[in-house]
């Protein structure tokens, strides 16, 4: 069974390769589920880590229903990582209706041409899994990132397997939850591939904070965050 690990930062993609680990996915920002790393990184990784490196494309946190202006910013992310040397990418859209965006998929299918390609989690919102499975399996999706439409793999096992059966080409990678002491049942599910970040909490005790810069209130999947022209003018106006 080969192990990819989802790996936040330089030094987690470090462990992770000085580990074992088979195969990072790129990304920053696991508390939201992920979001494309920076040219930074990205470079900084390509240059330390021999491993694969497959990299999130994924313009902002929230759902998975872009604007045209984020797709053109995928689209070019995903040519800079073709251009980088990078083995992969992680991606995908979904319509308003939570079904895949067959189109824009395509096209970021396309631009990713010579380098594998991976439906990330936004499949556990499709609204018919199998329906969903069968049209990334004729877009040639390499990998299908997905918990079963669970909140764990672990529970969502059962479904996990049936996708597995189904599909011909495209490689089912359980992810969510995932751990040593579950990763058992995957083995004995014939999995091919196991997901998993293996974050551990590590706490600033240098210092403490005068005032939280977290906002919770925005880390909600039906949320997107843009700045408003109506109160940017009301601004200017009240201080030119």
């Amino acid at each position: 069974m080969q192990v990819e690990v989802c790996a936040n930062s330089l030094q987690s993609a470090i462990n992770a390769e000085k580990a074992g680990a088979d195969r990072i996915e790129l990304c920053m920002e696991l508390g939201v589920g992920g979001v494309t790393p920076s040219y930074g990184l990205l470079k900084s990784v390509k240059e330390q880590v021999s491993i694969p490196v497959h990299v999130l494309v994924r313009p902002r946190s929230g759902d998975f229903t872009y604007s045209d202006s984020e797709f053109q910013i995928m689209r070019r992310n995903i040519k800079l990582c073709v251009d980088l040397g990078f083995d992969g990418v992680v991606s995908g859209i979904l319509t308003e209706n939570f079904e895949i965006d067959v189109a824009r998929t395509a096209i970021l299918i396309e631009d990713s041409k010579g380098i594998n390609f991976t439906f990330h989690r936004a499949f556990d919102w499709v609204e018919d899994a199998k329906k969903a499975l069968l049209q990334l399996e004729e877009l040639k999706v390499d990998y299908i990132l997905t918990s079963g439409q669970q909140k764990t793999a672990v529970l969502g096992v059962v479904f996990l397997r049936e996708l597995k059966n189904i599909a011909k080409h495209c490689v089912i990678m359980p992810g969510g939850g995932i751990n040593a002491d579950n990763a058992k049942v995957f083995i004995e599910k014939s999995f091919m591939y196991v997901h998993l970040s293996g974050v551990e909490i590590k706490r600033r005790e240098i210092f403490s904070t005068k005032i939280s810069m977290y906002s919770a209130s925005f880390l909600k999947d039906n949320i997107i965050m843009e700045t408003s022209f109506k109160a940017i003018k009301a601004m200017v106006s009240s201080v030119k």
